[in-house]
């Protein structure tokens, strides 16, 4: 499975610890940035180019990190195609895909614990979307204002 991984100052320290057990885990993590750290970087410049990832089929599921992870759900959504989610306990982790296929979870890096972040991280990866009918007929419900919205 590809990963895809972005933050910004805020989240660029809890980013990295995730990067690195996710690829000793074995997965293939790519890195959308911050590559250094910055106080004056911006979230937007790296989730948006995770979230066209995800959309494009570049990347299976993407993780972003800002301080809250508010600013980082809000950008992600922007782009059409991604349903991205603010979690922080493993049951919104994995009923997140299970129920609405979230393709991209966000963490606040001023907010969550490492260990924590870790645990549904790992919830977050092994979760199925579960294609039941009522699952797949609010989806579509979604899908309808996007593209009305979005063409």
């Amino acid at each position: 499975m590809k990963i895809g991984i972005a933050s910004d100052h805020g989240g660029y320290e809890l980013k990295n610890l995730l990067k690195q057990r996710l690829t000793d885990l074995k997965y293939e993590v790519i890195d959308f940035g911050n590559q250094n750290y910055d106080p004056n970087d911006d979230f937007p410049d790296y989730v948006i180019p995770l979230a066209n990832a995800v959309v494009e089929n570049k990347i299976d599921r993407g993780i972003a990190v800002c301080g809250s992870g508010i600013g980082a759900t809000i950008a992600a959504n922007k782009i059409h195609g991604t349903r991205a989610g603010l979690v922080h306990d493993c049951f919104s982790a994995h009923q997140g895909v299970e129920d609405d296929d979230m393709n991209i979870i966000c963490f606040g890096g001023r907010v969550i614990g490492a260990e924590v972040a870790w645990e549904i991280t790992k919830t977050f990866m092994n979760a199925k979307f579960s294609g039941i009918e009522r699952h797949k007929r609010r989806l579509n419900k979604i899908y309808v204002v996007e593209n009305h919205f979005f063409g």
